[in-house]
């Protein structure tokens, strides 16, 4: 195994003990935690067997193999921010709302029978 091959295997075991005390404290959710699990995995993926990339590489007529990891990890990055970006927006969106009603309620209206609870 080469050195590089040690490396990426010790930043792959390292990341998954840190998300692991994350969790475990509650710093992180269960499910970022699992997404980030999967990052992990796929580090000892590359670490243990780094063919697979060569394989996946030609199989998809890529050039530099190795490219598709910068591809991959772009990808990635993308998609959490993506995710990132619709769980912001829920929450802005329900605090928006959880206002509204409270001003509602100070103001004593009459609150609306059709309304959800």
């Amino acid at each position: 195994m080469k050195t590089y091959h040690l490396v990426v295997l010790a930043i792959g075991i390292g990341l998954t003990v840190g998300i692991l005390h994350l969790v475990r404290r509650d710093h992180l959710y269960i499910r970022q935690g699992l997404f980030w699990i999967a990052v992990a995995a796929g580090s000892f993926v590359f670490a243990v067997w780094p063919t697979v990339i060569d394989v996946v590489g030609l199989a998809l007529g890529i050039g530099y193999p190795p490219t598709l990891l910068m591809i991959g990890a772009i990808a990635v990055l993308v998609i959490k921010a993506l995710l990132g970006d619709i769980a912001l927006t829920k929450t802005s969106r329900d605090l928006r709302r959880l206002n509204q009603r409270i001003a509602l309620l100070e103001a004593g209206a009459p609150r609306d029978p059709d309304a959800p609870r």
